[in-house]
């Protein structure tokens, strides 16, 4: 016998919740060429000049999927590896201008895709839900623990 459930499951709710709005998000940014991780280094890397370290922080990525993005980007056209301004020993990631057109219309693909999730929400509760979790990702669940093992994500049951 399974105990009683107190309290609704937070975990699986915002779990489930992300992945949904990650797989949107994907094939929306498909559809110009792009995936999410793309996305999210060229539009970092128009805010200002970072290297590829700081993005890869940005973007929650790991080295190896970082060189494997910004590659992506090189061979697209969209950004460039490039001495700092700052630091000639640092390497930034510069967006080319067709980069930047590419960031354009894949942010008006991403706030779209927020956009129509917001949506399927009655008028009244769209701000308090953002209210809500803006503070929870900023206060209480800003900052993970630590853990012994690395918590990993369930796996995803097949249709």
């Amino acid at each position: 016998m399974a105990p009683a459930r107190t309290e609704p499951d937070l975990s699986f709710f915002l779990d489930h919740a992300g992945h949904s709005l990650r797989t949107r998000m994907a094939a929306a940014l498909a559809a110009i060429g792009l995936t999410p991780r793309m996305h999210c280094v060229l539009v970092h890397a128009l805010e200002e000049e970072r290297t590829q370290i700081q993005l890869a922080e940005l973007g929650d990525m790991d080295k190896t999927t970082m060189v494997v993005t910004v590659d992506a980007l090189e061979e697209a056209g969209l950004a460039e590896r490039r001495p700092s301004s700052t630091d000639r020993r640092a390497r930034i990631i510069a967006v080319t201008e067709k980069g930047a057109e590419v960031a354009k219309r894949s942010q008006e693909i991403v706030d779209g895709v927020h956009r129509t999730a917001l949506g399927a929400l009655p008028e009244d509760e769209r701000e308090v839900f953002v209210r809500a979790m803006n503070r929870l990702v900023t206060g209480h669940l800003a900052t993970p623990v630590e853990v012994p093992q690395t918590v990993r994500r369930a796996r995803q049951r097949t249709k």
